[in-house]
């Protein structure tokens, strides 16, 4: 079975003006509302792939039960701890070219939902895939990252983290199955001073699989990405086109990249196609419809290394 799994989930209100004024009422003439949370996302593109799959975490109020009804009624099951509070709303405002972003902190959530997720995690099995992606809500440490870590290295599971925190290099030494780091978040873990500097993300990303991680794939934007495990490295460049909105490209490449190992893809394949889906979605409004994805894909390519010209 595969699990997500996203402890501080949102609603994401996008609303557009043609102006945005101080103390006026501004009406808006575009607004949209969508689930989100990283492993929500997962979640949900992994069920574009045909994958069934269990979403959990912690979810409170109306907002909550928004949430949830969406991800059910896209055929995903569902586990969420129910707290006290209410989920949070992000709002993000566009007027012509201007973009404003209110992300909310969300509930407090207590230390007995928090055992309660932690005994949900328990019960997993050998084999199973538990993705853990995004921030933390207030009430959590981030040594739970460390606590999950070490309960699906004992039972065998297959955990696949996107966190930001440097706690994740404390995680690696648990084995996790993938992890997906984007430039910026490995620049600051190995203080590289520059985060567009590929051999120095390229030489970061082999130290984390030297520390215990299984898997690393490095998202990097408009650079591309970079796959590596103990047996191989490979790199793809990115697609061209135009970026509508960035915030879920990299949930979608990895529930894509993931999705397709299942599905019995070779990781070049996989790889190619994970990328072509990130910028599929970084290419529109909401989550890729998948419609593009072989265009975009033909314009990839798979080289061993970042300036290896050989193609694999």
């Amino acid at each position: 079975m595969i699990y997500t799994c996203t402890m501080n989930p949102a609603i994401d209100l996008f609303s557009e003006f043609t102006s945005f004024d101080p103390f006026v009422v501004n009406r808006s003439i575009f607004e949209e509302y969508q689930p989100n949370g990283k492993a929500i996302n997962i979640s949900f593109m992994l069920k574009k792939f045909g994958i069934s799959n269990m979403a959990t975490g912690f979810l409170g109020g109306f907002t909550g039960d928004f949430i949830e009804n969406e991800l059910e009624a896209a055929g995903i099951e569902t586990a969420f701890i129910k707290v006290d509070g209410i989920t949070r709303i992000n709002t993000f405002i566009r007027e012509n070219s201007m973009e404003y972003k209110a992300v909310n902190r969300g509930p407090v959530i207590s230390q007995q939902a928090q055992e309660l997720l932690i005994e949900q995690i328990r019960n997993l099995k050998s084999g199973d895939w538990l993705f853990v992606s995004g921030s933390l809500p207030q009430g959590i440490d981030d040594q739970i990252h460390i606590e999950i870590a070490k309960i699906a290295h004992q039972l065998g599971v297959k955990l696949v983290l996107d966190i930001s925190s440097p706690v994740l290099l404390d995680c690696l030494a648990y084995e996790p199955y993938l992890i997906k780091p984007n430039d910026e978040e490995i620049a600051n873990w190995f203080n590289i001073p520059d985060h567009t500097d590929r051999a120095e993300l390229q030489k970061a990303a082999e130290q984390l699989l030297e520390r215990g991680a299984q898997r690393v794939l490095l998202s990097c934007g408009a650079q591309g990405a970079l796959y590596c495990d103990s047996t191989q490295e490979l790199a793809v460049n990115a697609p061209s086109g135009k970026i509508v909105n960035t915030a879920c490209a990299g949930d979608t490449m990895l529930a894509a990249f993931a999705g397709r190992l299942m599905l019995g893809d070779s990781e070049e394949e996989a790889l190619v196609y994970a990328t072509a889906a990130g910028s599929s979605t970084a290419f529109t409004s909401g989550l890729s419809d998948l419609s593009d994805i072989p265009d975009l894909a033909g314009q990839i390519q798979i080289k061993r290394k970042w300036g290896v010209k050989n193609d694999v």
